[in-house]
């Protein structure tokens, strides 16, 4: 889809301010009504903007009721196991989650850099580019990574347990929130659980939790002051749902469904069940790009992203390396946020495929590609681990997590890896009871 050419007024603000600063020390006169003039242009410029009116038939095509949902989606087979594989789960689900971890930590280190500073960072320090371990060196070591991992945590030489971030924190909440709640959660029981877990968040889930400690219920906090109800946050919640539903792709979706409604709407939902009901399906079927195939049948066929990954499915086969990658989506999503849900989610396909069923390949082309590159590490981790097991990860990745996350969940500062591992497992049983 082509964005309209977006304002240049971040430029002329900036500049409006630096030559107010300016006069103001050359002792010019009537600077703070000039300023005052602005600010409520800019709002009412804002207000026209949020006031213009939708296109109806889209919207009919994306509707954010789960059951509207479920009325636009193709035919598909919704149960890939009769029952529940303990052994093959155990170890399907071992790999998803050390997958996700490590693809999380590599992309973590250079998140949003751009393609040439992560190659010239490479070599620099004489890493191999795309990674064939995490990177050696980081830039400002001592500097914290929400508040509590120093930067150094996150390379070869410091890596001591799994250091924070808020790609696998989500994996953790969503585990806590199914166990505080149960699998038939809604998404009020998840606004409490944010409201006793969660101490801070970042864009749409940062609007959404500032609105749930206003009073706002949990089914409207996302839908007040919140431009950002189609980015990327609600599909890196993805993964635990996934976890707790395999072989039942329309199960991990529908916790996916009522996870993501506290904070996004419409493509944003779908993402989140998108790559929840993918990862799912990956238990059972083994193939990343079968997983991906069944995962479409549970978001609405006329949606946005459902068109976007057909795309990036339909085209896979032509991606020569992560530059090409990345390329076609700049080309084809041209203007789009870089934290979006769509063009990562195209990102995560192509690094599959370039992967060719090689962890390493995979995490390092997909973090390669750059974008929101942790988030998309570790969907793509996420995803092969499900599909390939523990075995298909090269130990190199995992050998220094010593049995332990870090975390910034309220009242939970680590978990034990086993221990998370075991929780999934007992919760995971009952999806088939």
């Amino acid at each position: 889809m082509g964005y309209p050419k977006m304002s240049g007024g971040g430029h002329l603000i900036n500049m409006l301010n630096e030559y107010a600063k300016l006069k103001h020390e050359y002792g010019a006169q009537g600077i703070a009504d000039i300023i005052g003039e602005t600010d409520t242009f800019l709002q009412t410029q804002l207000e026209k903007i949020i006031a213009l009116e939708i296109c109806e038939d889209l919207a009919l095509k994306e509707p954010d009721d789960l059951h509207e949902i479920k009325k636009l989606r193709v035919s598909a087979e919704r149960k890939l196991w009769a029952s529940f594989d303990k052994n093959l789960y155990a170890d399907k689900l071992k790999g998803a989650l050390y997958g996700r971890m490590s693809g999380c930590i590599l992309g973590a280190a250079v998140e949003f850099w751009s393609i040439d500073d992560m190659e010239s960072w490479a070599k620099w320090i004489g890493d191999e580019f795309p990674n064939k371990h995490y990177w050696s060196k980081i830039k400002n070591p001592s500097g914290l990574h929400y508040g509590f991992s120093p930067s150094y945590n996150y390379t070869m030489e410091g890596l001591d347990g799994v250091p924070v971030d808020d790609d696998i924190t989500y994996t953790l909440l969503g585990l806590l929130i199914a166990e505080d709640c149960g699998l038939d959660f809604k998404t009020n029981d998840v606004g409490k659980c944010w409201l006793k877990y969660l101490p801070y968040a970042c864009t749409a889930e940062d609007i959404a939790l500032r609105n749930l400690k206003k009073g706002i219920s949990a089914d409207k906090c996302g839908e007040i002051d919140n431009p950002y109800v189609q980015w990327i946050g609600a599909d890196i919640r993805s993964d635990p749902f996934g976890y707790l539903a395999p072989g039942l792709p329309e199960k991990a979706a529908e916790m996916a469904y009522y996870d993501a409604y506290i904070s996004h709407r419409r493509n944003g939902i779908y993402g989140e069940m998108f790559f929840s009901a993918a990862i799912a399906a990956a238990f059972a079927v083994g193939d990343p790009f079968e997983a991906l195939n069944k995962a479409l049948c549970e978001i609405p066929k006329e949606s946005l992203l459902y068109k976007d990954v057909s795309w990036a499915l339909n085209i896979k086969d032509t991606v020569k390396n992560y530059r090409h990658a990345r390329e076609l989506v700049e080309n084809y999503f041209e203007g789009m946020s870089g934290v979006h849900t769509n063009n990562n989610a195209a990102l995560v396909i192509f690094g599959m495929k370039l992967g060719g069923g090689d962890f390493t390949e995979t995490i390092g082309n997909v973090v390669a590609m750059g974008l929101d590159n942790d988030c998309t590490g570790a969907t793509a981790g996420s995803l092969f681990g499900a599909c390939y097991g523990f075995d298909s990860i090269d130990k190199i990745w995992h050998e220094k997590f010593n049995n332990k996350i870090h975390s910034y969940l309220i009242g939970h500062p680590a978990f034990e890896i086993d221990d998370v591992l075991n929780r999934f497992a007992k919760l995971a049983e009952k999806s088939f009871n």
